[in-house]
């Protein structure tokens, strides 16, 4: 297929309907609650918005530090693809780096929005989008820098978590119709896997194998269940608000829905992810763990973006989805009794998780940019009025018909 035909399926392609747009429109972002560490960081990120020129698009400034992030990861799974092997010190400084200027330029978009007057719900929109990816991403790294290949049920609980926690904090925005930070939060969190991959550099991976007396646990699994307590406590402190009673009538969701619905969504992906570990004859999870985190990690992502635009748009959420396709492929090689080795469905699980959760972004953002009147990557100019681009396609498809 030409790249042409793809482009213009994207450009056809309409994820909202136009009432879903009107309402994104009207939508106000509202959060509340500062963390612990955010006050301190807080001074040098209004120092560094000020370095950034205000011609540069505040989604720029997002991309950048996500494609960071993709391919710090991406480097430590090329050279730690069951994340048992001992990764290059470099590669973890570097990890490191890229993460501390992903969560700097995440910070500061925002800000840049504002520093040049040009905030738009397609900017809130992109930045939990990316936050989304990212999240993955930063799991399979903190997976290869404590070699939890060799903790394969750890490794799942803390990918399963990771996953879960990100989708329940937009779960009960969707609820309460505010984004609320906790006293630990992403901040923190962030900044602890930096640490960590520095501490491995620095150390190597045996540090985390040590036995901590007492417990009689290795280091990383007493770390990780460390990480993992904060995590269900905020879970549980989320929980308290989507059960508590949401904006909407009788206590619902912000579009008039069942606070519960959201659930199954999220809850289908993680029980997918461990039947399919589960039911596996070759051990797929335990061989290729960063793989199949991500696979699974982008079926998430898709998902928790749909539920930020359910929030936004004040809409329901459609249950069926094309990123369910991916994990559908494993399912039905295992039902066939294994009929193409895993490892070749894997990989096309992962071809299709990215293709289908690209096409979906990218057909997202055009959508918005051309109702909202803006570009998405360009603050310094604004595109001709719909209309006029309109005219301009009819009069182009007329003259290419007459030749």
């Amino acid at each position: 297929m030409t790249p042409a035909p793809i482009l213009d399926g994207l450009r056809s392609m309409e994820v909202l309907s136009q009432q879903e747009l009107k309402r994104l429109k009207e939508h106000k972002y509202s959060s509340e609650g500062k963390s612990i560490i955010e006050p301190v960081m807080q001074v040098f990120w209004c120092w560094l918005v000020e370095q950034i020129p205000r011609t540069l698009a505040p989604n720029t400034i997002t991309i950048i530090g996500l494609v960071a992030n993709i391919v710090s990861t991406l480097i430590l799974v090329y050279y730690c693809p069951s994340a048992t092997e001992e990764a290059p010190a470099w590669s973890l400084i570097f990890a490191a780096l890229c993460l501390f200027i992903y969560q700097s330029l995440d910070a500061i978009d925002g800000k840049q929005a504002r520093r040049t007057n040009s905030s738009t719900q397609l900017g809130e929109l992109f930045d939990h989008g990316c936050d989304a990816v990212s999240i993955v991403f930063v799991t399979v790294s903190a997976s290869v820098a404590l070699q939890l290949g060799f903790n394969p049920r750890l490794n799942f609980v803390l990918a399963a978590i990771s996953m879960f926690l990100y989708y329940t904090a937009h779960w009960q925005t969707y609820v309460s119709g505010t984004l609320k930070f906790g006293r630990v939060d992403v901040t923190e969190g962030q900044l602890v896997f930096c640490t960590v991959y520095i501490i491995t550099a620095i150390q190597g991976g045996d540090f985390w194998k040590m036995q901590v007396p007492v417990l009689d646990m290795e280091l990383k699994v007493v770390t990780c269940l460390f990480g993992l307590s904060i995590s269900l406590m905020s879970i549980y402190n989320y929980g308290r608000i989507i059960f508590g009673g949401g904006k909407g009538r009788n206590g619902s969701t912000v579009a008039d829905t069942s606070v519960i619905a959201p659930f199954f969504h999220i809850g289908s992906v993680i029980l997918l992810a461990f039947a399919i570990w589960q039911k596996s004859k070759t051990g797929i999870f335990e061989r290729q763990p960063c793989i199949y985190m991500i696979v699974f990690g982008l079926v998430a992502a898709k998902i928790t973006i749909k539920l930020v635009i359910a929030h936004m748009t004040k809409s329901g959420m459609n249950f069926l989805d094309t990123a369910f396709i991916a994990p559908g492929l494993l399912f039905i090689n295992q039902y066939l009794d294994t009929f193409v080795s895993e490892d070749r469905v894997l990989w096309l699980a992962l071809a299709w998780s990215v293709f289908d959760l690209s096409r979906f972004c990218i057909a997202l953002c055009r959508q918005i940019s051309q109702h909202l009147g803006i570009y998405t990557f360009d603050i310094t100019s604004k595109p001709a009025p719909l209309d006029q681009r309109v005219g301009v396609t009819t009069r182009r498809q007329a003259k290419l018909a007459t030749r």
